[in-house]
């Protein structure tokens, strides 16, 4: 019992180091993509707009997966560090790449219209896991 003791006190406190410093780095993320998106999404999704809702859950997901994906894979806070932003930059690239695939795309989602919202989340998602297989 004094090893699994000993295991607690020495990874606890690594572990909430870990997860505070991703945790960090999923919210700047989110913000950073809530600040340059061409749309107040917030703001629609106050007034129920559900197209902007996707969208944001779904860039939320697409940050996330590769984000724990990194932190599982890193060995220590600066590899946090330089991966999580690795991830967020590959995150962004592929934002511009679906919005270069379907036209208009802010305009549909500040509309409301729920198929490009699902186009551009699926695509989102797609893209985190992808990059979350490429950091293994």
């Amino acid at each position: 019992m004094s090893a699994v003791w000993n295991s607690i006190l020495s990874g606890l406190p690594v572990l909430i180091v870990d997860l505070g410093v991703t945790t960090v780095l999923l919210l700047c993320g989110i913000a950073l993509y809530v600040s340059i998106a061409p749309y107040h999404e917030l703001r629609l999704v106050r007034q129920g707009n559900v197209a902007a809702a996707i969208v944001l859950a779904g860039q939320s997901l697409a940050l996330a997966i590769p984000l724990a994906a990194m932190m599982a894979n890193s060995v220590n806070v600066p590899d946090i560090l330089v991966w999580g932003v690795v991830t967020i930059i590959l995150q962004f690239v592929a934002i511009v790449a679906a919005r270069l695939v379907i036209p208009h795309l802010p305009s549909l989602i500040a509309k409301g219209e729920i198929a490009p919202a699902l186009l551009l989340a699926s695509g989102q998602i797609i893209a985190g896991l992808l990059n979350a297989a490429a950091m293994n």
